[in-house]
């Protein structure tokens, strides 16, 4: 993620501006609130896997941010058995109304990459069931 700070909006006391972490952070833990979403991804060459916590809310997600818009790229694992369109759809609305709420930038592209899906619920489902 870039440190850059870039300017979004001038007002009549001054600009107000936004770096692209800021951004990345309310994306991302929007993208995690969609039902379906197991995880964020952290990098695609590596395939690390890694469950998004506090530590590293951008964990997944890369943002560039003009002056009055940003696209954003989300890179995700789902979870086993969800209708995976359904669930990038949420995605991309969840996480445009999100950003665009909040900072005032027009979201121009959410685009959702599936990275995995992941079984976890379904084993930890089956253990209890057998017991």
């Amino acid at each position: 993620m870039s440190e850059i700070v870039q300017d979004t909006t001038r007002g009549d006391y001054g600009k107000v501006t936004f770096a692209d972490e800021v951004v990345a952070i309310i994306a991302g833990l929007a993208a995690t609130e969609v039902n379906g979403v197991s995880a964020m991804s952290g990098t695609v060459a590596g395939g690390i896997v890694e469950k998004l916590g506090r530590k590293n809310l951008t964990k997944g997600v890369k943002v560039e941010v003009g002056e009055k818009e940003t696209a954003i790229d989300l890179y995700i694992i789902v979870d086993y058995g969800v209708r995976i369109p359904e669930v990038a759809w949420n995605i991309q609305e969840s996480v445009k109304k999100a950003v665009e709420s909040m900072t005032g930038l027009d979201v121009v592209e959410v685009n959702v990459h599936i990275q995995g899906v992941s079984f976890e619920k379904d084993i930890k489902g089956a253990e209890t069931a057998n017991k």
